[in-house]
Order: C-alpha cells, then structure tokens, then sequence
C-alpha cells in the first residue's frame, strides 16, 4: 500500500480501479446491469464535470487562501521556489480544470437538453434554467477570466515571457484581482449550480 500512496500516478490509477470496482458491485447488487445507454454516459460525463470542478475551484482557492495571503511571509531568497516550480505547476492543472469544467459542463447541458434554455437563462422555459443558466454564465466568466486574463499576466508576472520589473508587478496585481474576481463569483456560482440541482430552490 506504501508503494501506491508514495507515487502520484500510482494512487490515481488505484483511485480510479476503486471507482470502477464500486461501478460495476454497485450496478450488479441493484440488477441495473451495464448497458451504457444515454442515462450513463449523462451520469459519466456530470462526474467528470464534478472531478474537474473541484480541481479548478480547489486551486482557485489554495491560491487566494493559502498562497497569496502568505507570500509577504515568506524569505526573499525562498520566493523563486513559489514562483519558478509550484505556481507554474499549479497553474497548469488551474487553466486546464477550468477548462475541463467548462466542456463538460456544457456536454452534460446538451446531452440533457437544457442548453440552450439555460444559456437564454430560463426565458425560454418559463424560469426552470435560471438557476443552472446563471451558474453557467458565472462559469463561463471565471473560464475566460483563466485563459484570456490571469493566465497572460501570470507569464509575465511569474517570467514565463520577458517583461520589465514594472509590468511584472502591474500584471502581478491584474491577475491578482481578476483571480480574487473569480474567487468572489465561485460562490453565487456554486450555489446556483447545488440550487438547479435540488429543485432550482429559488
């Protein structure tokens, strides 16, 4: 078990044997079968909407809780250690996550067809897409927010491409603000999704 828990892509791939191992006991005891009809790939496909989610938002949150808050805390001489090796790394699965959350989010929209009702924010439904619609458009703002604006100001702030000390620090405090910006609408966004998932509740 050490050997499984002590190497990254080992204790995912057994996560992803156990998830599988669960699939198919919990399938088998309540006679479901294994069709893999339109029901599960919906199913599939919220999972991994779900998986990338915590991803995008977990880091969203490791970055405006624990890293930023604490930069003025650590040594001079151990910043590039942030700022050359775990920022980059964080970075990376950042943008994808949200760009996983993004794909399959509107997959699972398709494929239960409430698409476009949800993207038009319930008037084309009578009001039953608002909550999912404008959880949708808050997500679609923090995506854009990672691709188009924190990430660019994160290259050059963390000198990924060249720029001088100035935009360095200017585009520093952008992708600060835009990554604070998601942080706040993370949470009307994530109440509406739990929401249009539970009787749309407004």
């Amino acid at each position: 078990m050490g050997g499984i828990l002590s190497n990254l892509k080992s204790t995912v791939i057994a996560g992803i044997i156990l998830t599988v191992i669960l699939f198919v006991a919990i399938r088998a005891t309540n006679g479901a079968g294994f069709e893999l009809d339109h029901a599960w790939y919906s199913f599939f496909f919220r999972w991994l909407h779900v998986l990338n989610g915590v991803m995008w938002i977990g880091l969203l949150w490791y970055f405006n809780f624990v890293q930023i808050p604490n930069m003025p805390n650590i040594p001079d001489d151990q910043k590039p250690a942030i700022g050359k090796v775990i920022a980059p790394a964080a970075l990376w699965w950042f943008r994808w996550a949200a760009m996983g959350t993004i794909v399959t989010g509107l997959i699972v929209a398709a494929m239960n067809k409430y698409l476009g009702h949800a993207l038009t924010l319930g008037i084309t439904d009578g009001g039953a897409s608002t909550p999912i619609g404008i959880g949708m458009w808050l997500g679609v703002i923090m995506w854009f927010n990672v691709w188009f604006v924190i990430w660019p100001n994160q290259k050059r702030a963390l000198g990924i491409v060249e720029a001088d000390a100035d935009s360095k620090a200017a585009s520093a405090r952008t992708a600060m603000l835009f990554s604070r910006t998601n942080t706040l609408l993370s949470f009307p966004m994530l109440f509406c999704m739990v929401a249009a998932q539970n009787g749309g509740f407004f």
